[in-house]
C-alpha cells in the first residue's frame, strides 16, 4: 500500500508540473515561421509513435487472443505434448555464493517437480569454473532427495568466457545422445526459474512442430540503489511489449541468455556449437573479428537462419538478479548499453540480409528498425538545438514540453504490460532514447570493441599498434563524418541551414 501511494504521489506531481508548463507556454511557440521545424518533428513523431502503436496493438492481440488459445491447447493435451527428456544447462562464473545457491536451488526444485509429476527424466548440467561452486552444487543436489530420473552433471572448465562454458555444456548434452523430442533450457547463473516453468514451456514445441526455441518474460531483483531498480523495471516492461509483438509472427528479436529453451537436437548440432563457441564476421573496414560477447545473439541467428520458428512466452517469468557493474548509474548504464547494443549490431546486418521471405516481413522490418531508430531518435533533439541557436530559444521550450507530454503518454501504455508504472519512467525512457542512441552510433563504427562485464577479458587481435591506431582513427572519422552529415541534412531539410547560392560566383567566372 505504501508503495502504491508513493507511485500515485509521483504521478500527481508529474501531472501538476505538466499542467503548469502547459499554462505557461507562450503563444510564440506556435509561430508560423516555425512550420518547417514542427513539420520535421511531426513527421518523425508520426513514424515513431505509429511504430509503437503497431507494436502495442500486436502485443494486445498476442497476449489476449493468440497466446491464450495456445495455452489452453497445451493444458488440454499436456500428457501428449511433453518431451521424453529435459536438460537444464546452467552456466556460472564469478557469481557470489548466495546467488549461486539460489539459482541452483530453483533449477533443482523445478527438475524434481517436473520429473516426479510427469515421470520424465531431467538432467541438470552445471558448467562452472570454481571448485567452490562444485561443492555448493553437489551439496544442494544430495540434500534434495532427488528421484532416480533426475541426474546431475558437473562440467568444469577454464574461466575463458561464457561462450566456452556453453560450448562445453552443449557437447555434454550431445554425448548424452538426446531423444529426438528432447528439450534443453539454457540458464544464466543469476536467473531463478518460476515454479512449473518447464511444464508451461516444453509443450509448445510439440504444439508448434517448427518451433526451434523460445524465451520468457523477465522480472529483476536489482542490487544497488533505487535508480537501477526503476531503470531495469522500465526496460523489462517495454521489452515485454516488443517481444510479444514480434512473437505474433512466430519469431523473436533475441533469445535472452537469462533463460531460453531450444530443441536438444539443435543444441547437439556441431555447426550450432561451433557458431556459439567461435562466431565471427568479416567487416569491410575492421576485417575479420570474433565475437567475444553476445552468445545469445549467435544462437538466435543460427536458429533464425535455419528457418525455425521462435516464440515468446508472456505468462512465464524468470527472476534475474541484476548486479550493475558500477555503483554510478551513468557509468553503469553506459557499460551495459555498449555491451547490449554491440551484441545487437554485430548480428543485425547479417540478419537483415536473410530477407523477409525467410524470416517474415514484420520481424525483418523490426530488425531494420533497430538500425534506423538510433538516428530517428536523435532527430528531435538535433533539430531543436539547431533551431535554438539559429532561430529562436522557444524551440527548446516547446521540445521539452513535447518530451514531457509524449513520454508520459507512452509510459501509460506500459500499464498493458505491468500492473504499475513509475512517474520516473518518462525520464528513463528519454534517457534510453538519447543516451542509448549516442551509444549505438558510437558502437556502430566500433563493432570490434568488446569486453565482458564480469571479467576483465577483451578481444585480442593480430594487428600491430600502427594498424590498430589506423583502424581507431578510421572509426572516429566515419563516426564524425556520418554524424555531421546527419546534422547538416536535418538542418537543410528544416530550412535552419541555408544552401549557399553559388550563382553569383559562377557568373563571375563566366559559367
Amino acid at each position: 500500500m505504501k508503495s502504491l501511494t508513493g507511485h500515485l504521489q509521483g504521478h500527481l506531481l508529474y501531472l501538476s508540473a505538466l499542467a503548469a508548463y502547459t499554462v505557461a507556454l507562450p503563444d510564440s511557440i506556435f509561430d508560423p515561421e516555425s512550420r518547417d521545424y514542427l513539420l520535421i518533428i511531426g513527421f518523425i513523431a508520426i513514424w515513431r509513435y505509429s511504430w509503437w502503436g503497431i507494436n502495442l496493438g500486436r502485443f494486445l492481440v498476442y497476449k489476449n487472443l493468440v497466446f491464450p488459445k495456445w495455452r489452453k491447447e497445451t493444458q488440454d493435451n499436456l500428457a501428449s505434448l511433453l518431451p521424453s527428456h529435459v536438460y537444464l544447462l546452467v552456466t556460472s562464473f564469478r557469481i557470489d555464493s548466495e546467488t549461486t545457491r539460489q539459482v541452483y536451488t530453483s533449477a533443482m526444485d523445478e527438475a524434481k517437480n517436473f520429473a516426479m509429476k510427469h515421470d520424465r527424466p531431467v538432467t541438470v548440467l552445471a558448467s562452472i569454473v570454481e571448485k567452490a561452486d562444485e561443492v555448493i552444487i553437489k551439496s544442494l543436489f544430495q540434500n534434495k532427495d532427488m528421484p532416480g530420473n533426475v541426474k546431475l552433471v558437473i562440467i568444469r572448465i577454464a574461466g575463458t568466457g561464457k561462450r566456452d562454458a556453453l560450448a562445453y555444456g552443449f557437447r555434454a548434452i550431445a554425448k548424452e545422445r538426446p531423444p529426438a523430442d528432447a528439450i534443453a533450457a539454457v540458464i544464466d547463473g543469476d536467473s531463478l526459474l518460476e515454479e512449473n516453468l518447464i511444464e508451461k514451456c516444453v509443450p509448445l514445441f510439440k504444439l508448434h512442430p517448427k518451433l526451434g526455441a523460445l524465451t520468457t518474460d523477465e522480472v529483476c531483483q536489482v542490487e544497488g540503489n533505487w535508480t537501477f531498480r526503476e531503470w531495469y523495471s522500465m526496460r523489462f516492461a517495454q521489452r515485454h511489449i516488443y517481444m510479444s509483438s514480434v512473437s505474433l509472427s512466430k519469431r523473436v528479436l533475441t533469445l535472452t541468455g537469462r533463460m531460453s529453451m531450444m530443441r536438444a537436437d539443435i543444441i547437439a548440432d556441431p555447426e550450432f556449437i561451433e557458431r556459439v563457441e567461435l562466431d565471427w564476421i568479416d567487416h569491410w573496414r575492421l576485417g575479420r573479428f570474433k565475437f567475444l560477447t553476445g552468445d545469445d545473439k549467435s544462437s538466435w541467428y543460427h536458429i533464425l537462419k535455419n528457418g525455425y520458428e521462435m516464440l515468446y512466452v508472456p505468462d512465464v517469468k524468470v527472476l534475474t538478479i541484476e548486479t550493475p557493474p558500477d555503483p554510478n548509474f551513468f557509468r553503469s548504464s553506459i557499460v551495459l548499453m555498449r555491451r547490449w547494443f554491440g551484441n545487437m549490431l554485430r548480428t543485425n546486418d547479417r540478419a537483415i540480409r536473410l530477407g523477409p521471405k525467410d524470416i517474415g516481413f514484420f520481424p525483418w522490418i523490426s530488425i531494420i528498425d533497430q538500425r534506423i531508430s538510433m538516428w530517428t531518435s536523435l532527430t528531435g533533439l538535433t533539430v531543436t538545438i539547431l533551431a535554438t541557436f539559429t532561430t529562436t530559444p522557444m524551440a527548446f521550450i516547446f521540445y521539452l514540453y513535447w518530451m514531457m507530454l509524449t513520454r508520459y503518454i507512452l509510459v501509460l501504455t506500459f500499464l498493458f504490460s505491468r500492473p504499475r508504472v513509475s512517474a520516473l519512467y518518462p525520464f528513463f525512457l528519454y534517457y534510453n532514447q538519447i543516451v542509448g542512441s549516442f551509444v549505438k552510433t558510437y558502437v556502430l563504427f566500433r563493432l570490434d570493441k568488446q569486453k565482458w562485464t564480469r571479467q576483465n577479458t577483451t578481444l585480442n587481435t593480430d594487428k600491430n599498434a600502427i594498424q590498430q591506431r589506423l583502424i581507431n582513427l578510421g572509426s572516429f572519422y566515419m563516426h564524425a563524418f556520418s554524424f555531421t552529415l546527419f546534422v547538416v541534412a536535418l538542418g537543410t531539410a528544416t530550412g535552419i541551414l541555408k544552401i549557399p547560392d553559388f550563382s553569383y560566383w559562377f557568373s563571375t567566372i563566366g559559367v
